[in-house]
């Protein structure tokens, strides 16, 4: 089993930054490939950004390309994702993901392991 606790989540004016961080615990996390999804209200959850370990290769949302980084401390089991030039329809639950292969995924179908969601809410 996996356990993953999302944090940093909060209100930002459009244009401001965040950073979120995911703390992975009970398998080693050198084994996971992790991922970041969000889901807005009345919407499908969708695919932000994924890493695999040891974090040379990414890939990322052409929604958040440019403006979003996907990173992990594998000393601190943590994922994060950090946020800038974020966008009113950057709003939503933003959820961290592992799964049990080192490699990325974008499909949310091959994660086995899902946080409890942070909200992130981007004002005007």
């Amino acid at each position: 089993q996996v356990q993953l606790v999302e944090s940093g989540g909060g209100l930002v004016q459009a244009g401001g930054s965040l950073r979120l961080s995911c703390a992975a615990s009970g398998r080693t996390f050198s084994t996971l490939g992790m991922g970041w999804f969000r889901q807005a209200p009345g919407k499908e959850r969708e695919f932000v950004g994924t890493i695999g370990y040891p974090g040379y290769n990414t890939a990322y949302a052409d929604s958040v390309k440019g403006r979003f980084t996907i990173s992990r401390d594998n000393a601190k089991n943590t994922l994060y994702l950090q946020m800038n030039s974020l966008k009113l329809e950057d709003t939503a639950v933003y959820y961290c993901a592992a799964r049990r292969t080192f490699t990325i995924a974008v499909n949310s179908k091959l994660y086995d392991y899902w946080g409890q969601g942070t909200q992130v809410t981007v004002s005007s």
